[in-house]
């Protein structure tokens, strides 16, 4: 996968770059991720240190969980980010990257949480652990 990758929300007003390699895709299916997107979420991640925002004007955060919040934009509410405040790591929803070629689905996490309306691709690994178990690239 190329070095560099650009990615927004549906209205322009958040744009981000990330430099470097992005992590598979992990679906999490935690009842969080389920409420905020509306079904569960595929997410890939990338060190902060290689993550940039490049438009940020309609960007807001909200925080469920101390220390750890979600990004999206106030405008079209393209849900974008989640990231453990002071942690290493950016997850960034698969979806509002502009190019996806070489991701994969790598594994489901919270797979006991998961809605009964669909099912999990048996052939996908399920992790006992949260993203933050899954190593970055």
């Amino acid at each position: 996968m190329n070095d560099r990758h650009t990615g927004g929300c549906l209205c322009g007003g958040v744009t981000y770059a990330v430099a470097g390699t992005l992590r598979d895709i992990i679906a999490c299916h935690c009842q969080q991720c389920r409420r905020s997107s509306g079904h569960f979420v595929a997410a890939t991640a990338c060190r902060k240190a290689n993550f940039s925002l490049i438009n940020h004007a309609s960007l807001k955060w909200f925080s469920c969980i101390a220390g750890f919040r979600r990004g999206f934009c106030q405008e079209c509410g393209s849900s974008l980010f989640f990231e453990e405040q002071g942690g290493e790591r950016m997850s960034i929803a698969a979806g509002s990257l502009d190019h996806t070629q070489g991701l994969r689905i790598a594994a489901h996490i919270y797979a006991a949480e998961a809605g009964d309306y669909y099912s999990l691709d048996e052939r996908v690994p399920v992790l006992s652990g949260g993203d933050h178990s899954v190593p970055l690239p």
